[in-house]
């Protein structure tokens, strides 16, 4: 298990549009950091050690997975990107954006490219105040001493003005959404979707366990005689799982994510099943949807059946190799009816035929944002 740790972060910036490359920057640091727990208000203030422009100095709370070196590296990609350049003078100057790390959980650092806490916190006004705005009671780990007292007793003198210029925190998948379920056609990637993001957020991770079903086997050689037994075996396996799964969350993950929803049984169903057996399966589908939990977003990928089927024959499963395409249409069809019917779930739909979210960091990355601006 991936385990989050906390970091206190001091921005400034005296250069250009001085309120959008805080934002900007802020931006990023969800991103490509961690979650964004708490901002402080804008501090404005004098330059501090040279001549130049007035800042503007904020203080972050983030979590993060990254270990300190990674941080630092990650930050300093971050002022790249955002178009600081440095040079190799020692002396202050002004700048668009600078990123530095305060604390790192109540770890003391002495390394060749990082010294935490920040060696210079404790000397400088326009840090310790954003930062006692957000973390008051947070004992320095060197002194000893809550952040409170060090302000207190820091000899700056340069004054520090609270400005009410807003900024906006991205909210992180994991405050909008305690449960999401993914779903998809038959080799559309939504297992593969569900790990990444377990494993991104550390989250609780509920797959379907189709891979035990004697019945599926079967049921591709024989549709019509064994249609009833396997999705009968799917609903009440399905039903056991999530209601086991769902029943309380994790004590140390608070986030789920599952490769599933119980109304697939009803869709495979009217694909699969005559008209009698149907109305007997719906019957029992009725009485077991009233005590599922809803997910809190309802995800559709979207693949085209061509590439379906390059999915199906890449992973390899014996059983599959010889889905028609009608019937992947069909089950297609039963999720696009479900999806324009359903009026009680937050539905999302990717259409995921021209990425390659496995493989391709930059595709995973587009879907993750299009589920955290939903």
């Amino acid at each position: 298990m991936k385990i989050q740790r906390t970091t206190y972060l001091s921005l400034g910036t005296n250069q250009g549009n001085k309120l959008e490359n805080l934002q900007n920057a802020i931006n990023i640091i969800a991103d490509k950091v961690g979650s964004i727990q708490k901002i402080s208000s804008v501090y404005k203030t004098g330059s501090w050690g040279f001549d130049g422009d007035d800042f503007f100095n904020i203080c972050l709370k983030a979590t993060t997975y990254h270990q300190p070196e990674k941080l630092i590296n990650v930050l300093l990609s971050i002022e790249t990107e955002l178009g600081r350049k440095r040079n190799d003078s020692l002396e202050y100057s002004s700048r668009n954006i600078d990123i530095d790390i305060l604390l790192y959980d109540n770890e003391i650092i002495f390394s060749k490219n990082l010294i935490v806490p920040h060696s210079k916190m404790l000397e400088r006004k326009f840090v310790l105040v954003p930062l006692v705005e957000i973390a008051s009671n947070v004992i320095h780990p060197i002194e000893k001493k809550t952040l409170t007292i060090c302000l207190q007793n820091c000899t700056d003198s340069s004054e520090v003005l609270i400005t009410n210029c807003p900024l906006e925190r991205p909210i992180p998948i994991t405050e909008k959404y305690n449960y999401i379920a993914i779903e998809g056609n038959i080799g559309a990637g939504k297992t593969s979707l569900s790990n990444m993001m377990s494993e991104e957020f550390n989250a609780k991770l509920v797959l379907e366990r189709f891979a035990d079903n004697p019945f599926l086997p079967k049921f591709y050689e024989d549709k019509e005689r064994y249609a009833l037994p396997l999705e009968m075996s799917f609903l009440a396996d399905r039903y056991q799982q999530l209601t086991d799964d769902l029943a309380q969350f994790d004590l140390f993950k608070n986030f789920i994510i599952s490769d599933y929803y119980i109304f697939k049984s009803l869709i495979f169903a009217q694909v699969t099943l005559q008209k009698e057996e149907y109305q007997l399966y719906r019957k029992m589908f009725d009485l077991m949807y009233k005590e599922i939990t809803k997910p809190d977003l309802y995800i559709y990928l979207y693949q085209n059946t061509e590439r379906l089927l390059e999915n199906i024959k890449k992973r390899g499963r014996k059983y599959e190799q010889n889905i028609e395409i009608s019937y992947l249409k069909s089950i297609h069809n039963g999720y696009k009816n479900f999806i324009n019917t359903e009026k009680n779930l937050n539905i999302l739909i990717i259409d995921v035929s021209d990425l390659d979210f496995v493989k391709n960091r930059i595709d995973y990355k587009y879907i993750l944002n299009k589920i955290k601006f939903y």
